[in-house]
């Protein structure tokens, strides 16, 4: 097995190999064909989260170095534990890595993303940046039909988390005729799809960047600014009667979740999934004068992902722009990423 890792927090990335791993029980070992680098990548490398005022969020812990990052994966079934009944050999298959203990009652009730002693694929226990992966559990195996496999990878968490954050403030949006995307990157354009495929709402899309802004006017956006514009907020009142019925944050900085609220309509609800970091200042009135709502939104469930990859497989998603990049240039990848310079999902492919 050869795995693009890191043995030191901030270190490049280098290669090691090692023998295949045999499964036991329900765990099924699948080889890569595709992973897609995500910016949450980036923090875990570092071994941080920036939680603002200076403070930062240690997530080095419980790791084991060198590790492997990666959690977008898809591949090939190349062998199955003795208890496995439904996974087989050859089959294709997306990796869902948002997996808990399955013992406590949020795993139970269907919320392994929400555990609190979490095993998620390429955070806690190594993941994709290989040719092979471990899944713990055949039921972690979703089809993925006739999908790009490149492509197909980029469901395991750009699609996911744009997913089950726009489920949040779905109802609000179609209420009010508007959803709010701020940040156009990967996940963001991954919510720019799926909203065009299940929303009731026109698209109005938010980015600094003036190539990912015509990204998502190509790809379909039915209103784009620039946030860092002083006219943006008149014109968006203008443009919605009043402000945003619903919108996603998939940056998460301390700049783009105050813009997100301030740009709110009354009843307006705002997710908060991007994990760039940060802490707000915020008028704790405005919360009750204009009744507005501000959530988080970890990834999706098991059950979103299903619904997901049934929209997906009936095509009624349209594709993110996807590269493809060599399991060697994981490093560079990362570094590219760190400095802005992706549109759309990079995957490796081994």
């Amino acid at each position: 097995m050869r795995s693009m890792q890191f043995d030191e927090y901030g270190a490049p990335l280098k290669e090691f190999t090692y023998e295949n791993p045999q499964p036991k029980g329900k765990e099924v070992l699948v080889r890569i064909e595709a992973c897609g680098v995500c910016h949450s990548d980036i923090h875990l490398h570092e071994g941080h989260f920036d939680m603002g005022g200076g403070n930062k969020a240690d997530v080095t812990r419980g790791r084991k170095l060198p590790f492997t990052l990666g959690h977008e994966i898809v591949g090939e079934v190349a062998a199955v534990g003795p208890d496995v009944t439904t996974a087989k050999v050859g089959d294709k298959r997306i990796v869902y890595p948002w997996i808990g203990c399955m013992e406590c009652d949020v795993c139970k009730g269907g919320n392994t993303q929400l555990c609190a002693t979490p095993r998620n694929l390429g955070v806690q226990v190594d993941g994709g940046y290989s040719d092979h992966v471990m899944c713990p559990d055949e039921q972690f195996l979703y089809d993925y039909g006739d999908v790009p496999t490149g492509l197909a990878a980029t469901y395991a968490c750009s699609g996911i988390t744009a997913y089950g954050a726009l489920m949040k403030v779905r109802e609000a949006a179609e209420r009010g005729g508007y959803v709010g995307i701020i940040g156009a990157g990967g996940v963001g354009m991954a919510g720019l799809m799926i909203a065009k495929a299940v929303f009731k709402a026109k698209t109005v899309v938010f980015d600094i960047d003036p190539a990912k802004l015509e990204a998502a006017k190509a790809a379909g956006a039915d209103h784009v600014f620039d946030p860092s514009d002083g006219a943006t907020r008149k014109e968006v009142m203008k443009l919605t009667g009043g402000g945003l019925p619903g919108a996603v944050d998939f940056v998460g900085s301390d700049k783009t979740a105050t813009f997100g609220v301030m740009n709110l309509g009354p009843s307006g609800v705002l997710a908060i999934v991007g994990l760039f970091g940060g802490a707000m200042t915020i008028p704790v009135p405005l919360f009750a004068f204009k009744n507005i709502t501000v959530r988080g939104s970890m990834v999706g469930s098991p059950a979103e992902m299903a619904e997901l990859m049934d929209l997906v497989k009936a095509g009624k998603v349209p594709p993110l722009p996807v590269k493809e990049r060599p399991l060697d240039a994981a490093w560079d990848t990362l570094e590219d990423l760190r400095a802005g310079k992706i549109v759309g999902r990079v995957v490796l492919t081994p």
